[in-house]
């Protein structure tokens, strides 16, 4: 293994999107640590993956909803950095992880909208100022939005609004962090066939044909339409990228 290698950092990697955003990362030969909620069976299972790759990985359990717990996971990360690469810094931040959210405005409770914007924004923000200093030069971050904030669904709009604020947020990292030669661009991804909505679908049953009928391409989105664009964005090649939100969605019309 070249002790070279770049390592990225996905929030959210035991499943889903993040699962195969890791798992895209790897094959391109970054080592990979991702982080799990409750679910470290399968983040287990994912480190194992990357591992069969040829690449390294690590799992750590965090919560990006609970902002106390940061100062804890940074040192958890400092430590694994040093113990399994020698290294003091990481490469690329992928803010992956999140809730699903389909609550009508007139029904979102005090307690669940602060849930909501603690996960996908609050989090969002305080980790990223917390592991900048871990972030190496030339480095990146991509966070995760979602379509929802260019077109309006029923329910979303709590879930979308705190995905508006990570879009803004992105660009201005990108230019604070320009001169480091750190890029910053979101992902923003249509409807997905995975976990993260899956009550949703079970309780709609024909929600995903008429999601399919409103794309260009026909059909919803896989995790594994989403998990290369990332891996692309960590690339040399996307070098000249930076302060964008870049659509995955199959052209929702």
């Amino acid at each position: 293994m070249n002790k070279n290698n770049k390592i990225a950092l996905v929030t959210g990697g035991s499943r889903g999107i993040g699962r195969n955003s890791a798992i895209s990362l790897s094959k391109k030969g970054i080592d990979i640590i991702i982080t799990y909620n409750t679910q470290k069976e399968k983040a287990d299972e994912v480190v194992k993956e990357i591992e069969a790759n040829g690449a390294k990985a690590a799992a750590i359990q965090l919560d990006v909803g609970e902002v106390s717990s940061f100062d804890l996971f940074v040192s958890k990360l400092s430590e694994i950095l040093k113990d399994k690469w020698n290294k003091e810094h990481f490469d690329f931040l992928i803010n992956n992880a999140g809730i699903s959210n389909h609550t009508p405005t007139l029904e979102v409770k005090e307690e669940e909208f602060d849930r909501i914007i603690n996960v996908h924004f609050k989090g969002v923000f305080f980790l990223t100022q917390k592991l900048i200093p871990l972030i190496a030069d030339k480095g990146g971050i991509i966070n995760t939005s979602t379509m929802l904030t260019r077109g309006t669904f029923p329910g979303s709009g709590l879930y979308a609004s705190a995905k508006g604020a990570v879009e803004v947020f992105t660009r201005y990292l990108a230019k604070e962090l320009g001169a480091r030669k750190i890029r910053a661009n979101t992902i923003a991804p249509g409807a997905v066939n995975t976990e993260f909505s899956g009550d949703t679908y079970i309780k709609n049953p024909g929600l995903k044909d008429m999601i399919a009928s409103n794309t260009a391409l026909g059909r919803m989105g896989e995790a594994s339409d989403i998990g290369p664009v990332v891996a692309s964005l960590c690339s040399d090649e996307m070098g000249w990228v930076t302060g964008q939100c870049i659509g995955v969605c199959g052209s929702v019309l």
